[in-house]
């Protein structure tokens, strides 16, 4: 496997912890000579169509592209030379991030530590997606960014 075989993927919600993994990605991407594929899931809300939306009706799969566009925007900006793909799919958060990452080197994915598995201090994707990944996966909470570990 060559340095350019390298593959992160990230999970991007536009929280700051989905920016700061972005971040860190993209700069283990930068020293490993990797790539990032920065995933957004969306999914249609389990009430939805059963109460009205509107006239303008809701467009899930537009507002998660154009989060996933102003993270990118926001973060991706400093670092030109690593390729990050986006990739926006449909699904639960934890099994989209899983299905992207097949075949990767690493996952990474921020955690607000909300959720059902707060007591734990990891949110609920995180820790799904520690729990059944097939590669390794890194979590960072909020506020806990740091520079990436040498390649």
């Amino acid at each position: 496997m060559t340095a350019q075989d390298k593959r992160i993927v990230v999970g991007v919600d536009g929280s700051e912890s989905s920016k700061a993994a972005l971040r860190w990605a993209i700069q283990q991407a930068q020293l490993t000579g990797g790539s990032v594929d920065a995933v957004t899931a969306w999914r249609y809300p389990a009430t939805y169509g059963l109460v009205p939306v509107g006239d303008q009706g809701a467009d899930f799969e537009g507002d998660a592209r154009k989060a996933l566009a102003v993270a990118l925007n926001e973060v991706s900006g400093f670092d030109p030379d690593v390729p990050v793909r986006p990739l926006v799919v449909e699904g639960r958060a934890g099994e989209a991030l899983l299905r992207a990452a097949k075949g990767a080197d690493l996952l990474v994915v921020g955690s607000r530590g909300h959720g059902e598995f707060a007591s734990a201090l990891l949110g609920s994707v995180s820790l799904f997606c520690a729990l059944h990944a097939q590669c390794p996966v890194l979590i960072l909470r909020d506020g806990h960014e740091q520079a990436p570990a040498p390649a």
